[in-house]
């Protein structure tokens, strides 16, 4: 408590000084106020720091701010500014005007040349807010672009990124943005690139990204694998099995217990589930049980009546339309529900939320509910949380939680209570945990006769645009957690005195954060309101849990301290475990974020022209050949012609017939020799060495690709299947860790024999303009 008051004082201090600049710069032309920009840039390139210029840069963009906004940044706001700034996040409630407090520091961070974004909830409050904020910054001399297309745009092309990352400040979404890093490291030209390199980020609803959607990873998929044959097997062999005595089913994770792996082993007529040459058998096993066991359908998927399976988004009850589950597991799904086989695709590119942002030097964020998970995202993000205080006294009353044992009870509950308060004219807001329960209520008020909208579209320009009418008088509006997050809700004039927006809660939500979160619609800006949640042992939080039955069926009586107990205790209990997780996938994304931060590093050097010696191509081959004479203890000469064809040339010639392949030395000289005049006939066709030398880095490029590809798809597959050894004292993330780095080995040779092929076996040629034309082999 103490160094958050310490840290205020702090913040305050700066406050004053940017104050004592306000009636400077309001007594400034607009040429004069635009010009500071000029100034700032100026006094940065001779040495001054961003901390040093803070004061006048914040009293000049709040006085663009109220000049074309007609908006002045509160005090709370420049607090909040400043500490975004500073690398925090700042938690401030819904309706402290985080899109305005955000213009302060991307315009000072602006200042340094470097990338500057802001990432938003979605596409609409992105396209919305880089319109809106963005005729600030054009005043003020700066350029500004959305990162994603706006209603009724097409998808943007290379050139539109260039022209949108080229930006002072770009507002876009964490997905778009995930996706873009991704993509841009798949280019295989430099002029393909778009991305500037990662400065200062700000994330709006930073609790949603960081945390919720933390571990959601970001894959590009392409390159179709050979269907396999295993999906019907293994679903067949799990449907044999037997709960405790084959597999353990607990808290969400399933696993095989010795006497199943036993029975796998004679099932499968192999004598070692876990060995690596069983990997296809051990995958597709574990891909099966998870699909029987912890994806229940009509929660998780649905079968469309087309037969296609269509993931399901729990909360919101939306189907995630083009979405797949990775490594396998949605063909396991399908497996499972006897419809068609999808192609199964390899992972081509993959990087989480976790892993994105933590690329960024200077990381900052805002939202209302942060400073419950301050030590978390202090531990995995190294970011302070700093609490601003509110522009106005909070009047919002949030109301005691009321229990029920079972759904209906709660639903006709939190129905009445809506009903009652819809009568007093005062708009009402039914938040809903799950999609379920949306629609009960619906149906009570429809049968009730009373006009609603509920958002379960996938639409959040719809959204925002109901979520930000719901403060009308007598509206009532059904949403799920999610619903027009980002949008603030105002209150038609007259609803303040008749009590505010009244926001009612159904189901116990998976964190407290979010349901902080559902409360803050109500109470905006020192608003009156009052939030109520309503509660029961059938929420989603309390799982299958057969010793409830008999209260969820009233056979038995239960107490409301001991349903208040059970209740909160698994909530308690599901925080608890998502932490855990978010901590056990940040060790996991540390071995992929090392090997991809080598492989993305030899890329970029490769596409920025880094010349290749011939001799370090050499000493490539030399390596490659040793491996093969190494793996070949008794060569023999079908073996060694089917190398040399495979490897280094198409044409035998006679010296390859007289060498005796017992003789090792001699077999190594030949080939060294082979490849050096291999690689003089390759320069020869092609004239000189500039252009062998440009030839070389394509050739390595492409190797380096293929081998990424064949790792990332692996790491994805072996992070599904590893999760099954959790039985018997397995240390689950030794194994991933000790796997992925034998095939990062693995893929490094792989990765040197492919670039010898790709350099000694292409077909290439000049066309007439004299472009180099490379066909690989």
């Amino acid at each position: 408590m103490r160094q958050k008051k310490r840290k205020l004082r702090k913040l305050y201090k700066i406050l004053r000084q940017v104050r004592s600049h306000g009636e400077r710069m309001a007594g400034l032309s607009d040429t004069e106020l635009s010009h500071l920009t000029v100034e700032f840039k100026a006094r940065l390139a001779k040495g001054e720091t961003l901390d040093d210029i803070l004061p006048e840069a914040f009293a000049a963009i709040c006085e663009a701010d109220f000049r074309i906004l007609g908006m002045a940044p509160f005090d709370v706001q420049v607090l909040g500014g400043i500490a975004l700034h500073q690398g925090c996040l700042a938690e401030m409630n819904t309706g402290e005007g985080k899109t305005l407090v955000a213009t302060m520091p991307l315009y000072l961070n602006a200042l340094t040349g470097k990338s500057t974004i802001l990432v938003t909830a979605n596409g609409y409050l992105a396209s919305r807010d880089a319109e809106e904020m963005g005729a600030v910054y054009r005043f003020m001399g700066l350029s500004v672009a959305a990162g994603v297309p706006g209603k009724g745009q097409k998808e943007f092309g290379t050139a539109e990124k260039q022209e949108v990352y080229a930006a002072d400040i770009v507002y876009t979404t964490h997905g778009a943005l995930g996706f873009d890093y991704l993509i841009d490291n798949l280019a295989k030209k430099s002029a393909d690139r778009f991305l500037r390199g990662f400065y200062y980020v700000i994330i709006d609803e930073a609790d949603s990204v960081l945390l919720d959607a933390a571990q959601t990873p970001l894959i590009i998929s392409a390159s179709p694998r050979v269907q396999s044959n295993l999906y019907a097997v293994a679903d067949l062999f799990v449907t044999t099995l037997v709960e405790e005595r084959d597999y353990m089913l607990e808290d969400g994770a399933v696993w095989f217990t010795e006497e199943g792996i036993r029975y796998a082993e004679t099932f499968f007529q192999i004598d070692n589930f876990y060995a690596r040459e069983h990997f296809e058998i051990n995958r597709h096993v574990i891909l099966a049980l998870r699909a029987h066991k912890l994806h229940e359908k009509g929660e998780n998927y649905i079968v469309s009546r087309d037969r296609k399976l269509l993931l399901m988004d729990g909360s919101t009850g939306r189907s995630l339309d083009g979405m797949k589950l990775r490594g396998g597991q949605h063909q396991a799904l399908e497996a499972k529900e006897g419809v068609p086989l999808t192609q199964e695709s390899r992972a081509v590119a993959v990087v989480t939320f976790q892993n994105l942002f933590l690329m960024f030097p200077k990381l900052a964020g805002m939202s209302g509910t942060l400073a419950d998970a301050a030590e978390e995202l202090r531990d995995v993000y190294g970011v302070k949380v700093v609490v601003i205080p509110t522009n106005r006294p909070k009047k919002r009353k949030d109301l005691p939680d009321r229990y029920f044992p079972n759904a209906k009870q709660q639903v006709e509950a939190a129905a009445m209570t809506a009903l009652e308060i819809h009568k007093t004219g005062r708009p009402v807001l039914i938040v809903a945990a799950n999609i379920k329960n949306t629609e009960r209520i619906s149906k009570i008020l429809m049968k009730e006769k009373i006009p609603h909208s509920v958002l379960n579209a996938n639409n959040a320009y719809w959204e925002a645009q109901i979520v930000k009418e719901a403060g009308r008088r007598a509206t009532v509006t059904v949403a799920t957690t999610m619903a027009g997050r980002g949008t603030d809700i105002k209150l038609e004039e007259g609803v303040e005195e008749l009590g505010g927006l009244a926001v009612i809660g159904i189901g116990r939500m998976d964190n407290v954060r979010m349901e902080r979160q559902a409360r803050g619609r109500a109470g905006r800006q020192g608003d009156a309101g009052t939030s109520q949640f309503f509660v029961s042992l059938e929420d989603d939080l309390m799982g299958d849990n057969p010793s409830l039955e008999k209260y969820i069926e009233e056979r038995r009586r239960i107490g409301k301290r001991k349903l208040k107990k059970k209740i909160n205790k698994t909530q308690t209990m599901g925080e608890e475990g998502s932490v855990m997780a978010r901590k056990n996938a940040v060790i996991y994304d540390k071995v992929i974020q090392r090997q991809r931060g080598l492989i993305y590093a030899t890329r970029d050097k490769l596409l920025e022209g880094e010349e290749l010696p011939v001799e370090m191509i050499l000493k490539m081959a030399d390596g490659n050949i040793k491996r093969f004479l190494a793996a070949n203890a008794n060569l023999d000469r079908r073996t060694l012609n089917r190398y040399i064809l495979d490897n280094i040339s198409y044409q035998l010639d006679r010296d390859a017939v007289d060498l005796q392949v017992e003789d090792r030395e001699a077999v190594e000289g030949y080939l060294t020799e082979k490849v050096r005049k291999v690689m003089a006939e390759q320069e020869k066709k092609i004239g000189n060495s500039k252009r062998m030398n440009e030839f070389i880095r394509v050739a390595v490029l492409n190797a380096v690709d293929n081998g990424w590809v064949e790792q990332v798809d692996y790491m994805q597959q072996l992070q599904a299947a590893v999760s099954g050894r959790s039985f018997a004292q397995r240390n689950v993330l030794f194994e991933y860790q000790n796997e992925s780095f034998e095939s990062f080995r693995e893929m490094e040779s792989t990765v040197y024999g492919n670039a010898m092929r790709s350099i000694l076996l292409s077909d290439i040629y000049l066309d007439e303009q004299e472009n180099l034309h490379i066909l690989f082999p």
